[in-house]
């Protein structure tokens, strides 16, 4: 039996990937912290998970989703870092070791860009602390040389779906709080879960295919888009603006960061269109008729 190993695979991607890898026929092994998983401290087992695994998807590390305390910027890197490099080892181990490695890391690598698109090759590299754990992230996955085991790094953007962000934002929309957020001038990168998946396979269909890569959607939109888009979507006509107070004001109480949403991400996936990969949904449009379908059909 075909078999697929997701590490940290138990957040909104990776229980995705794991149904739709279980459709396609493949065992799913996840190493992760809860119960009933294989575990981190058990290099044991993950050793044997990894042998003969086709391969090996890394979306291990803790929600940025929280306020950046010193206790909490130690979790985030650690988390990422950390989980990289006992897979490495791991891999290393293997006497018949996956034949691809992909390891996440984020389109936030790049810095605030509101006049032009970062690509894999123009694309400028951000400072500050999100960016430094990006840079942390791949380096401890690009630091290994593994004969047998391709690797590739999925700077993935905001990833939609049933679930995620959507939530959040959907929530804003029924309150009347759907407007833009912050200037609304930001660039919100996205990618839909379905793509992101499909971007999985072909790489791995690909084998010439290796090192980084963009993962999200050709079509970026302003974050006022985004908002004016969403409640076109959910037939909302009002939605009321969150200037850059109120935004840090909200922050402090749902224990966030305003990063999360005032950072310009402008992110093209140029290798991938380039190597000839098509996107499902490329429109957000698209992507947010599909989610919202779903949402109605399963609520």
């Amino acid at each position: 039996m075909k078999k697929v190993v997701l590490a940290g695979g138990t957040g909104f991607v990776g229980q995705d990937f794991a149904q739709r890898f279980k459709k396609l026929g493949y065992e799913v092994l996840i190493i992760s912290r809860q119960p009933g998983h294989i575990a981190w401290e058990d290099q044991a087992g993950i050793n044997l998970a990894l042998e003969g695994a086709e391969m090996l998807i890394n979306l291990a590390g803790k929600s940025v989703n929280c306020r950046y305390t010193d206790e909490n910027r130690k979790i985030i890197l650690e988390s990422r870092t950390r989980t990289t490099r006992i897979l490495g080892e791991s891999v290393l181990a293997c006497s018949n070791p996956p034949e691809l490695w992909i390891n996440s890391s984020t389109a936030t690598i790049y810095r605030h860009a509101e006049d032009r698109p970062m690509t894999e090759k123009e694309g400028e590299i951000g400072s500050g602390f999100s960016v430094d754990v990006a840079k942390a992230w791949e380096k401890a996955f690009f630091e290994f040389s593994l004969p047998s085991t391709r690797q590739i790094a999925l700077r993935i953007a905001i990833v939609l779906g049933e679930g995620g962000v959507m939530e959040p934002l959907t929530n804003l929309v029924r309150f009347g709080l759907g407007g833009s957020q912050g200037p609304g001038t930001q660039q919100f990168s996205w990618i839909h879960i379905e793509d992101l998946f499909r971007m999985v396979i072909y790489v791995q269909q690909h084998p010439q295919l290796e090192g980084v890569f963009n993962a999200s959607s050709p079509h970026p939109v302003t974050n006022r888009q985004l908002m004016e888009s969403l409640r076109r979507q959910m037939g909302v006509r009002i939605g009321l603006p969150s200037p850059r107070w109120m935004l840090e004001l909200g922050a402090r109480f749902i224990r966030t960061e305003t990063e999360l949403v005032l950072k310009s991400r402008w992110v093209i996936p140029e290798r991938l269109e380039r190597e000839g990969f098509t996107f499902k949904y490329d429109t957000l449009d698209l992507a947010l008729a599909k989610i919202l379908k779903q949402g109605n059909e399963s609520s």
